[in-house]
């Protein structure tokens, strides 16, 4: 049995970055989609190599292989599928999958067809594994100037609308990170608010402090990644006030070399500032991480406890882009969990 029994979380989690490496092979190997390697063994071992990046932007080139395989309805509905029930084998009780339906169109796909074939896989999934809770949220992407794709940012805006509580349940930006300012983006979060569509934002990862400011100005109610936060003590405090949680994910960070190690994270520094921050695995397939693993960088390596965890995971629960009621029952199960491991 499972040290870590309580009910997991994980709010940060790429489509495109979580899939099973055998489904994919054989997808590509289908479609005769040119792979970096000769075998499967050795794409395993490539992408090992590769996840050590020198920067985010260098780590964001090990997506080009998975995205050429995910151009169809069929192979979206599929890696969907198949990593929600693997998630729910690791006995999660809620996450949120993000990914771009623009990157999904170069076969002529349309960003329609590609939500509807996520939603459709999710749909499949959750038939087999009631268990498990699954929102997907829609991101935007920084590929550049914001004229470079302007037109499909928007798209994804309104179709993120058009689907909000039907599966779809937030918005997100991600991407490149340095090109262009993050605060050029901040047109289509105005629009996201005038629709009502929640948001989060990459942020603050790679970028520097201003990033996360731009972020909250946003009017985003969580920060992917964000962990330069700990550079401003007085944005900190902003932060905690305004209950905006920061979607951390160790292994990623390490690996694009953000921060320097696990032990010179600033997580644990943000979590005793009583910054909300929760533990996610970004890319389970790429960083070669469960959750269940970086919660033993966090324990191992990191200065949490156990306890500690358990609060992380309320933290992400609470700030969950789904209604209190569907909440509800994970609250109450954590703050059990949480009573019996401050009596330990």
């Amino acid at each position: 049995m499972s040290e870590f029994s309580f009910p997991k979380i994980d709010l940060h989690l790429h489509l495109d970055g979580s899939f099973r490496m055998k489904t994919l092979w054989e997808l590509a190997t289908q479609k005769r989609i040119t792979m970096p390697t000769n075998t499967l063994s050795e794409y395993k071992e490539y992408i090992r190599r590769c996840s050590h990046a020198k920067s985010v932007n260098e780590y964001l080139k090990m997506f080009d292989h998975p995205l050429k395989v995910m151009q169809d309805e069929a192979s979206l509905i599929r890696i969907t599928k198949e990593l929600i029930e693997d998630l729910a084998k690791q006995n999660l009780r809620y996450a949120e999958i993000r990914f771009a339906p623009q990157l999904h169109t170069q076969q002529g796909l349309s960003q329609t067809k590609a939500v509807e074939a996520v939603l459709e896989g999710r749909k499949q999934a959750l038939f087999l594994y009631p268990g498990i809770q699954i929102g997907i949220i829609t991101c935007m992407m920084s590929l550049g100037p914001i004229s470079v794709n302007k037109e499909a940012n928007l798209e994804t805006i309104e179709l993120c609308q058009k689907y909000l509580g039907k599966g779809v349940v937030a918005l997100d930006l991600a991407g490149a990170e340095g090109i262009v300012a993050l605060s050029d983006f901040r047109s289509f979060f105005i629009k996201a608010k005038e629709l009502g569509i929640p948001c989060t934002c990459h942020a603050g990862d790679s970028e520097p402090v201003q990033s996360i400011q731009d972020a909250i100005d946003f009017g985003v109610q969580r920060i992917g990644h964000g962990h330069h936060l700990i550079d401003n003590l007085k944005l900190c405090q902003t932060t905690k006030e305004k209950h905006i949680l920061l979607e951390i994910c160790p292994t990623s960070n390490v690996q694009c070399q953000t921060v320097p190690s696990y032990q010179k994270h600033p997580v644990k520094k943000l979590y005793d500032l009583g910054v909300p921050v929760s533990i996610n695995t970004d890319n389970m397939t790429l960083a070669g991480v469960t959750l269940e693993d970086e919660y033993r960088h966090c324990i191992n390596e990191m200065g949490f406890r156990k306890k500690d965890i358990i609060q992380m995971n309320l933290y992400a629960i609470q700030s969950a882009f789904i209604s209190d009621y569907e909440k509800q029952e994970i609250i109450q199960e954590l703050k059990q969990a949480l009573k019996e491991a401050e009596i330990c």
